[in-house]
């Protein structure tokens, strides 16, 4: 069986090795050749001389300046260079953060013989037997700090065994959902007023059911259309009303059983932190959702803190729905963030833009 490698379906792929590695032919076997940006083809490009190491940094300057008008289009960039030494790849990981995209790195790694060995069977360049040692050496001593670099992804080959048993996946970024295609019932902040929630439910024609098995976290309480409608909840599940805790469970197993969506609002953010145990103030109805939780059987407290806090904080921040025409959100997102992954979408899709700048992570 093949080795899968997943690889988000945006985001920077740096491939990582010497010389004479086989990170060209690896590319060529599993992208797309737009999507290959390519050192030596970029010195070709500028100095007609894919071997003129006077045309580098030309040709570097027009790789970054493409893989940005790229990305800013949506679109995968596999960087195809040596890539060995942290200042070569800092460039890439900038950029990728400036787009909010994930980073990927692809390290070929193995018997140096075998760099060497290819190497001189190229046709039209051949490097150094010493700049090939030299290359490896870097890699090597570099390796380990690869995540400190910010890489979210990081994946290893050993040469010579990789060319026929990988295959590369696609994920779609968790925000991707646009093969959903409804019909959706958008609904805005409950805030715990359950008797509401289920009132509107019932006028939008969704049916009350219980689960089979009632769990003492979750409860049996779903709802669920007999017409394959699905409820989009735009987030604030939590504070204010009577009965959070409750509006949390129905709307969880709603989206168990695949009849709702959620992205998470900013009071649902701070109750999570606040079950997580990290310190935050207990205002604007925050003291509402406490004191119901601390109503809980001691017994599952600590089992219903950690999965609540799960259930409320670990999602995407917004969706892209119905082909890309569709984005559920809470505070806002601008259409350039739309479809993207970072901390900083993050931050504004649920908190908005103006208190995320003022990096006012705690209250909004």
């Amino acid at each position: 069986m093949p080795r899968v490698i997943e690889i988000p379906e945006l985001s920077v792929v740096l491939l990582i090795g010497a010389s004479g590695s086989g990170k060209s032919t690896f590319a060529r076997q599993h992208f797309l050749p737009s999507e290959i940006l390519s050192s030596d083809a970029f010195r070709a490009a500028v100095a007609d001389d894919e071997s003129d190491q006077s045309a580098t940094q030309d040709a570097f300057e027009a790789l970054y300046f493409i893989a940005a008008k790229r990305l800013r289009n949506g679109k995968l960039c596999v960087i195809d260079a040596t890539n060995v030494r942290p200042q070569d790849r800092a460039g890439y990981v900038e950029l990728a953060k400036r787009n909010h995209v994930p980073t990927v790195a692809i390290v070929f790694t193995g018997n140096p013989e075998i760099c060497l060995a290819r190497n001189l069977t190229r046709p039209n360049r051949k490097v150094a037997e010493q700049v090939v040692h030299t290359q490896i050496t870097s890699l090597q001593q570099n390796l380990e700090g690869l995540q400190a670099e910010g890489f979210g992804e990081i994946h290893t080959l050993d040469l010579g065994a990789h060319d026929a048993e990988v295959e590369i996946v696609r994920r779609p970024l968790a925000c991707n959902k646009r093969s959903e295609h409804g019909p959706f019932d958008i609904i805005g902040d409950v805030h715990g007023c359950y008797e509401e929630m289920a009132e509107l439910l019932d006028a939008l024609g969704y049916q009350p059911r219980t689960m089979d098995t009632r769990d003492p976290i979750w409860g049996a309480s779903t709802w669920s259309h007999p017409g394959g409608r699905k409820a989009l909840f735009l987030g604030d599940l939590a504070d204010r009303g009577p009965r959070v805790l409750d509006t949390i469970r129905t709307v969880r197993n709603m989206v168990a059983s695949g009849a709702a969506l959620i992205v998470p609002g900013n009071h649902d953010v701070k109750f999570a932190r606040w079950l997580r145990g990290e310190a935050v103030t207990a205002a604007h109805g925050l003291e509402r959702s406490i004191a119901e939780f601390q109503m809980l059987d001691h017994e599952i407290r600590e089992r219903a803190a950690s999965e609540y806090a799960e259930f409320l904080d670990n999602r995407a921040s917004h969706y892209l729905l119905h082909g890309g025409k569709l984005v559920a959100v809470h505070a806002g997102l601008p259409e350039e963030l739309q479809g993207r992954c970072s901390e900083t979408v993050h931050s504004i899709a649920i908190f908005g833009k103006l208190r995320a700048e003022s990096h006012d992570r705690h209250w909004a």
